[in-house]
Formats: structure tokens, C-alpha cells, sequence
């Protein structure tokens, strides 16, 4: 990849002239036109002083385009958001959670954030708008496909804060034992975190149906929370933040 202010400056425009931005960083760096649009939609371009994601903006003669002389493209490889969705939020507004600011300061990827990361996004497994915890929103086939064709082979790790008094068989039920709408549920591991909180791992089974299945024993969901999905935690991620699955972790 060549470096950014290596070769010829461009061409000055005639005066009034407006050209689009990604043509006249391409010029700049010198590249190619895809990979001047990259430079921009990863931050690396500033325009009088401010940062532009948009390659499509236009500029002026007397505008001052510069390219942060410490970029480097990152790999053109599709992304996908683990985010903290917080209580109370509508499934379909996860998204919106996925700005500059809510990116967390502990992502470790290394990945730059850049706008076409957010084109084509599928939201998976969503968790019911009550409900808090890890979301998953991706544009990579192979995690689409694995949390939608395999969802019922990815085991998720939720918990439960409930309220009243279980059934004397109540642990056991919840783990194996109950039938709703006429089938029986997919075995389940359950087990008290402490006197209020119950730790569910299960497979196959929707977060929808815990209210379900607590009432069915003699308690009341109170606050549900999911912290894991497959082999991926939500660890320390704070609510409303988030951050890239690095390469090489799967679900």
C-alpha cells in the first residue's frame, strides 16, 4: 500500500471548481479510488481541519484536504458488533447504539472504526426490549449464518433476577421438564447465583420464554440479563457500549 503524501500533489481545480473528495485524495495519497474512499470512511481525512467520513463530499480549491500521514488501510474484511443493549430498549433501536462515542475504550480488536462496517447489518438472537445484556449486529455471512441456521446449537448464558417462592421441584423442572405449547423444551442447565438470582445456559430455547418458565415454577422474572453466547462473554462491556468481535474468536 503506498503511503499517504507520497508522489505529485494534484492538480489544482479551476477556481470555484468543487471535486468530489475521494478524487482528490486519491490524488493525494496517490491511490486508487476505492481505497481513497476507504481512507475517508475510516477517519483518516480531514477537511479544513475536520474530520469527513463522507467520500462523496465536494471541495473547493480553497479548501485544505489533508490524509493523517499515520494511516494505513485496514483489511477490507466484514464486521460484527458485540453491543451492551441496556433495559428498556427496543430491539430494532440497538443499532443506533453503534456511534463513535458508545464505542468502548476497551475494544482490544485493533479494528478502526469506519462507516461501511455499518452497511448491510443483520441484528441476531435479539433479546426482548425488558431485557439487558450482550446483542450481536454483524455483515459477516459466516456469523449471520451460524447465530440464524445454527442459533438452536449456540448455547446462551443469561440471568435472572426473580422474585417468590420456587416449587419444591422448581430447579429441576426449569432444567427438564417442561412442555410449552404441547412440546417439551430442550434441556436447560439452571442453578441459584444467590437467593434472588437464577443462572440459566441454554440452547435452543428463546430468552422470551424465561418469564415463561419461572412463572411455571412459582416465580417472577424481575430483570433479565444476557452474558454470553456461544463462546463469546460481554465481560466488562458497559451498557449502551460496544465493540468489534476480534479475529479469530467465534461464536
Amino acid at each position: 500500500m503506498r503511503e499517504p503524501g507520497s508522489g505529485a500533489p494534484p492538480a489544482a481545480p479551476a477556481p470555484g471548481e468543487a471535486r468530489r473528495l475521494s478524487k482528490v485524495v486519491a490524488a493525494l495519497v496517490p491511490c486508487s479510488r476505492r481505497e481513497a474512499e476507504q481512507y475517508i470512511a475510516e477517519g483518516w481525512v480531514r477537511v479544513d481541519g475536520q474530520g469527513v467520513a463522507e467520500p462523496q463530499v465536494r471541495v473547493t480549491a480553497d479548501q485544505r484536504v489533508e490524509v493523517d500521514p499515520r494511516a494505513r488501510l485496514q483489511p477490507a474484511v466484514p464486521a460484527t458488533f458485540l453491543v451492551h443493549k441496556p433495559a428498556g430498549m427496543d430491539p430494532e433501536a440497538v443499532s443506533q447504539l453503534l456511534t463513535e462515542a458508545g464505542h468502548w475504550g476497551g475494544d482490544t480488536s485493533g479494528i478502526r472504526r469506519s462507516r461501511t462496517h455499518q452497511a448491510g447489518l443483520q441484528a441476531l438472537l435479539p433479546l426482548p426490549a425488558q431485557a439487558s445484556g450482550l446483542c450481536v449486529l454483524s455483515q459477516d455471512f459466516r456469523v449471520v449464518r451460524k447465530l440464524t441456521e445454527d442459533a438452536a446449537f449456540v448455547e446462551q448464558e443469561l440471568v435472572a433476577e426473580v422474585q417468590g417462592t420456587i416449587a419444591p421441584d422448581g430447579l429441576a423442572r426449569l432444567g427438564r421438564g417442561l412442555v410449552r405449547n404441547g412440546r417439551p423444551l430442550p434441556p436447560a442447565r439452571v442453578s441459584w447465583q444467590s437467593e434472588t438470582r437464577l443462572r440459566f445456559a441454554v440452547k435452543g430455547i428463546d430468552p422470551d420464554w424465561i418469564a415463561w418458565m419461572c412463572a411455571q415454577v412459582g416465580l417472577e422474572l424481575v430483570a433479565l440479563r444476557r452474558i454470553r453466547i456461544g463462546r463469546i462473554p460481554m465481560a466488562a462491556l458497559p451498557p449502551g457500549q460496544w465493540r468489534y468481535l476480534p479475529a479469530g474468536e467465534r461464536f
